[in-house]
């Protein structure tokens, strides 16, 4: 079990002030990880960096817009410059929306694409960065079921969640050579804060849980041990992949 100790381990989750990404967060932490939070709300990111700190872990909170690529830059600066390496990122913010594809505008478009697969290549690129000169690291991109089987109105997200599965598949094979594993997780749908509302209406969930082998909706902690397992020495074998989070309902 101490392939999964993460003491010393720096993380950064993006999008981590909320729903997965606090999560995530928490779970590296529990495993011994310091973790920087990030996200464009940094007053929100402070109130998870705080909860971590109260672990006995070292973490901060920075406000970073994915879609910019000088905010990334900066962010990865600081982290160093404040933390001396960077071993673990969480490659989680994302936006989505709800419209059926005759009516996406190319804003809207730009907007999920830009957030989803821009911001995925461009803080995994900044931070291979300084993983390739540690001559270590873990990428772990998080994708979607929607990126495997694609979902109704959701054009936008259903195509940046597919690209990236496959811009997973690139970087693993560019950057094994320098010791960073690249892996992704695709969930189903997990109750968050964020979606609350959206499963509160009875006839969805109902018929979201028909479809769903594992009779419930998925929880924060059913994503820990995949991600404690990605980030840490015990998946120092595995790269490229990635493992499907969804109750049974992809099958």
């Amino acid at each position: 079990m101490s392939r999964f100790d993460l003491s010393e381990r720096v993380a950064i989750v993006t999008g981590g002030s909320k729903g997965l990404g606090s999560g995530m967060a928490y779970a590296l932490a529990e495993q011994g990880a310091d973790i920087v939070i990030v996200s464009r709300n940094q007053a929100e990111g402070e109130l998870v960096a705080a909860k971590i700190r109260s672990m006995g872990r070292k973490s901060m909170a920075l406000s970073v817009d994915v879609q910019d690529i000088s905010s990334i830059n900066e962010m990865v600066e600081t982290v160093t410059k404040e933390f001396g390496r960077i071993d673990i990122l969480i490659n989680n913010a994302g936006v989505g929306i709800t419209k059926f594809a005759l009516e996406v505008t190319e804003e809207e478009w730009d907007k999920v694409v830009d957030t989803n697969l821009k911001g995925v290549f461009f803080c995994a690129q900044a931070v291979a960065r300084v993983m390739k000169e540690q001559k270590y690291g873990k990428i772990i991109n998080i994708s979607s079921l929607a990126g495997v089987k694609g979902s109704n109105a959701m054009a936008p997200y259903c195509a940046s969640k597919a690209g990236v599965i496959n811009l997973t598949r690139a970087l693993a094979k560019e950057w094994a050579r320098f010791n960073i594993n690249v892996n992704a997780i695709a969930p189903g749908y997990i109750q968050t804060s964020l979606n609350e509302e959206e499963l509160s209406n009875e006839s969805f969930r109902n018929k979201l849980l028909s479809e769903l082998p594992i009779k419930r909706l998925g929880e924060l902690d059913d994503l820990a041990g995949t991600v404690a397992l990605l980030a840490s020495e015990a998946s120092a074998y595995m790269t490229g992949q990635t493992i499907i989070i969804d109750g049974g309902r992809l099958i």
